[in-house]
């Protein structure tokens, strides 16, 4: 009998998923949480591909967390000054930000000036952490700061949405907010007709006429994928994350082409929020899968949340892949989708 207080949820592993890099060089059973039960085979398809053409090259490329603080300054003068005299006082705002957690270091700031609104967006790291209350915090302390020592300063919001935090934004992709990392691998093209069932041509093809072109048609932000938010949600649910940070998170970019007959795929995710530690990975589940992952060792801090990071990256691509893949094939996606959802019924999965 299940608890009417918990939702339960069908989960699978896909893979094994093989990862090269500096910071990952491992082959990992990938835990995905879903209702679209085709997510499953789809991406086991992308990741036998990608492990038969050697395995995925991740790097990750930045790691910080933000928060924006809002003030309210007599005049715009008066926010620019502020600013300015901020900045001879860096140490003592970074100071200020240790305190608040031994994992918490001031990486950098950015300010935008509306009228007389001042908008500062702190950026930290936060060791296993997603890092949104431990940079709420360190964003609380200085706020409060500026407060005391420049009385004339208003108090407006903690957050001021230039976070940006579950919204969509080009902020995140160009200052960075989460993990930011690229998964990217060469995909020989007999591997690409004997497993992907396509070949390299269609692939770049595709996404050139559906990932960028439609994309820029649809008025898509700092996006040109066909559905990282599935990837994404799956393994989030899985290891106990904040499931709303699929928002920033599917804001990634495909990039593909013809290198010598072979199909060269990528994937860029600027924004994956996750952490090892901290509410909902305290889970049975979410440990007992972050135990699999590889992602509870006790090494030093940040280490384990960038694996996790890295792993869901070269999980994107996988189902990123196949799925492109089979859109290059006509009438291929939708009888898939039929046979493999009857077939889920039919034993009960969902």
């Amino acid at each position: 009998m299940h608890s009417h207080n918990a939702a339960i949820v069908p989960l699978e592993f896909v893979g094994p998923i093989k990862i090269i890099g500096k910071e990952v060089c491992d082959e990992v059973k990938v835990p995905m949480a879903t209702f679209e039960s085709p997510l499953w085979p789809s991406t086991n398809r992308g990741a036998k591909a990608t492990f038969a053409a050697g395995g995925i090259k991740a790097t990750l490329v930045d790691d910080r967390m933000s928060r924006s603080i809002v003030l309210e300054a007599i005049d715009a003068s008066h926010a620019v000054e502020l600013v300015a005299e901020l900045r001879t006082r860096h140490e003592e705002l970074e100071n200020l930000v240790a305190t608040t957690s031994r994992f918490a270091k001031l990486k950098d700031w950015h300010v935008q000036i509306v009228g007389n609104l001042l908008y500062i967006r702190f950026a930290i790291t936060s060791g296993d952490a997603s890092g949104h209350n431990m940079v709420t915090a360190a964003a609380e302390a200085i706020l409060n700061w500026i407060l005391r020592e420049y009385p004339t300063m208003q108090y407006v919001s903690i957050s001021g949405n230039f976070c940006t935090d579950k919204k969509v934004s080009a902020v995140n992709g160009i200052l960075g907010r989460g993990k930011y990392v690229v998964a990217e691998i060469m995909i020989p093209s007999a591997i690409c007709n004997g497993v992907l069932k396509t070949t390299p041509d269609k692939v770049v093809n595709l996404h050139i006429k559906k990932n960028l072109i439609g994309t820029m048609l649809a008025g898509g932000l700092r996006s040109a994928n066909a559905h990282f938010a599935n990837m994404l949600l799956a393994v989030y649910l899985a290891t106990g994350q904040d499931a709303a940070n699929i928002i920033e998170g599917s804001q990634g970019i495909v990039h593909a082409e013809i290198r010598d007959s072979d199909l060269y795929f990528s994937v860029t995710l600027p924004n994956i929020i996750v952490g090892t530690v901290g509410n909902g990975k305290h889970l049975d589940f979410a440990r007992h899968n972050l135990q699999l992952l590889g992602c509870l060792e006790p090494r030093l801090p940040m280490v384990n949340a960038r694996r996790l990071a890295i792993i869901i990256a070269c999980s994107v691509l996988c189902g990123e892949l196949s799925l492109l893949a089979a859109q290059t094939n006509q009438g291929e996606l939708m009888r898939t989708h039929l046979r493999l959802e009857r077939v889920a019924k039919d034993t009960k999965q969902l």
